[in-house]
């Protein structure tokens, strides 16, 4: 059972794990190992923690069930995107802000395993549409 975290508590809690999870791991695993090992993480911690959620949108009347598919879903609130290359690049929390706008949803973390240090391969991502 998920206990009633703020956002920042969620965040704050995500950013320690991978950070944690890329010290002792390092960069160079696949992005589903690394998606794996931090929602195990996430739950031992009390999150709630949804993998590879299907998103549906509605534009104009037309569904597409399955328009895209989140890595994690934390408390419900947060989404995080796994990314595990070489370099940062801006498309990554341009298409999580896309995810947060299509979810009604505030803040999500795009999290890079694949830098040299994990504190270079975090983006936070606010959507002001959804305040």
């Amino acid at each position: 059972m998920a206990m009633d975290f703020t956002h920042a508590e969620i965040t704050a809690s995500v950013i320690d794990a991978a950070v944690r999870l890329h010290q002792e791991l390092g960069p160079g695993m696949l992005e589903s190992a690394y998606e794996l090992l931090l929602a195990d993480e996430l739950s031992r911690r009390g999150h709630e923690v949804e993998r590879q959620r299907t998103v549906r949108i509605v534009y104009r009347g037309c569904t597409v069930d399955k328009a895209f598919r989140i890595d994690l879903l934390v408390d419900r609130v947060v989404v995080v995107e796994v990314k595990c290359c070489e370099r940062r690049s801006p498309v990554y929390a341009r298409q999580l802000l896309t995810y947060l706008r299509l979810m009604k949803l505030e803040v999500g973390l795009v999290l890079n395993f694949g830098l040299p240090t994990m504190k270079a391969g975090i983006a936070r991502v606010i959507n002001t549409q959804a305040r």
